[in-house]
């Protein structure tokens, strides 16, 4: 497996001293690539800690953020032998790896991946119709209440985001989220406290603009 670069630093993430060899945990650092489109995939990923983006380059060399992360999901699916996605940390991370031979060998982790999986394939489902059906108020609307935690009527969320990442993530330009952000505001659903930070207001009035999804 390759070594893994701290873009920032240039150092090298490396897992802890006398971690197995045939589940090593790495502990990595925010804005970190740790796995790139189109590399051979030789390992499949489980977040332990942290979160972490999906990312694929369009042809005309835009990006699409394809998926979100959190502690539990799995990553690093490929149909050949090459990483259908790019991985980059949001947070700092831990992250396990496992060899792919592994799941052939281990069933019941083999099982557990694949609950997670499937778990993971029916948030993308709403992604889609997020991108196909909704208007950009609409879409960063069900973002931020896909960041609330079950049960939270209102509160602060912190993003790990950038805008232009919500917006690749959205399928919307910069300005176009820009905007919506301070049309969330100009209703009073949220309070735009910092650029990482927003405060919901009204949890019930934004899942009715975004189609309780």
């Amino acid at each position: 497996m390759r070594q893994i670069i701290d873009e920032r630093t240039g150092g090298t993430v490396r897992p802890p001293h006398g971690t197995e060899a045939h589940c090593p945990t790495m502990r990595v650092a925010a804005h970190v690539t740790v796995l790139h489109e189109g590399d051979p995939a030789r390992r499949i990923m489980e977040v332990v800690e942290g979160a972490v983006m999906l990312s694929k380059l369009l042809p005309d060399g835009r990006r699409q953020v394809v998926e979100l992360l959190g502690p539990g999901d799995v990553f690093g699916l490929a149909h050949s032998d090459l990483y259908a996605c790019s991985a980059e940390t949001l947070t700092p991370a831990t992250i396990n790896t496992h060899d792919r031979s592994a799941l052939e060998r281990d069933p019941v982790l083999a099982a557990r991946l694949l609950r997670r999986f499937e778990a993971q394939l029916c948030v993308m489902h709403s992604h889609a119709l997020v991108l196909g059906r909704m208007s950009a108020l609409e879409r960063v609307a069900f973002f931020l209440l896909r960041l609330m935690p079950e049960g939270m009527v209102g509160g602060t969320l912190h993003l790990s985001m950038t805008r232009q990442e919500i917006a690749d993530f959205l399928g919307l330009t910069l300005e176009t989220v820009s905007r919506a952000f301070s049309e969330l505001k100009r209703r009073g659903l949220v309070v735009l406290q910092r650029a990482d930070e927003v405060r919901i207001q009204d949890r019930g009035s934004m899942r009715r603009l975004a189609g309780a999804l």
